[in-house]
């Protein structure tokens, strides 16, 4: 179930912008005269749900990919300084990130940034972030205390293989556990950023954007509303279940 979740939603968003003419005007606005309709504007819906997924999903990858790859290093660096002090000096300042909500931060970047796929991924990065590194922090700091730890260190192993190769290899359930989650909650910062008109154009091609514009003719033509919002729930759900059988299938091996 997870896996025809996950790939109905990605097989669109990826291959359907392939699959989409450039004139996808079928009438007027909420008219039934096609396979869905069309929408707030007399596009088709279903070349818009075609053409919409891949700013959505790529977008929410990306920052997600781009959160772990500094996220992860910032925690662990932060576990395993020997100076306590440097500790403080990483990981105080993400306490100040993690006070300010996440939409007030989309709020705020679309006033100072302006729209622009660039931005919303660096914003939803900057969001997610803190989380990743204090998790990892959390998780390097048990393993910094394991007794194999002190050994390969007495053992005169470098740096390398005591700081990184060794907490890198026991993190890799942490990883697992937290990506279903942090990708699902990339996923719902993006749909949210382009609800409020952060990182796309107001008449774009993309999910959320379509649940935002067709909203106010929902009880004319609900595919326009209802299709794209089942798609991100769809994808959200379907990568939990996969990531959550993969930990149990790990768990029973």
């Amino acid at each position: 179930m997870g896996a025809l979740l996950v790939t109905v939603p990605l097989l669109l968003a990826l291959a359907g912008p392939w699959f989409v003419p450039d004139d996808r005007t079928r009438g007027g606005p909420f008219m039934p005269n096609s396979w869905l309709g069309t929408d707030f504007v007399g596009r088709d819906v279903w070349h818009q749900v075609l053409a919409g997924g891949r700013t959505v999903v790529l977008v929410a990858l990306l920052a997600t990919l781009l959160s772990y790859l500094v996220g992860v290093p910032w925690g662990v660096v932060a576990a395993m300084s020997r100076p306590r002090v440097v500790d403080d000096l990483l990981m105080r300042p993400l306490d100040l990130l993690l006070a300010v909500p996440s939409l007030l931060v989309l709020i705020l970047t679309a006033t100072i940034a302006g729209p622009g796929l660039p931005v919303l991924v660096g914003v939803v990065t900057l969001v997610n972030f803190p989380d990743v590194a204090r998790i990892f922090r959390g998780a390097a700091l048990e393993i910094a205390g394991r007794p194999a730890l002190e050994a390969m260190r007495l053992q005169g192993e470098s740096w390398w293989r005591t700081s990184i190769v060794y907490p890198g290899r026991s993190m890799v359930r942490t990883l697992a556990a937290d990506s279903g989650v942090r990708l699902t909650g990339a996923l719902y910062l993006v749909a949210s950023a382009s609800f409020l008109g952060v990182g796309v154009p107001p008449d774009a091609a993309d999910w959320a954007v379509m649940v935002d514009r067709n909203r106010v003719g929902l009880f004319l033509q609900p595919w326009a509303v209802v299709v794209p919002a089942v798609l991100i729930v769809a994808l959200s759900v379907g990568l939990n279940l996969v990531f959550d059988r993969a930990l149990r299938a790990e768990a029973r091996s």
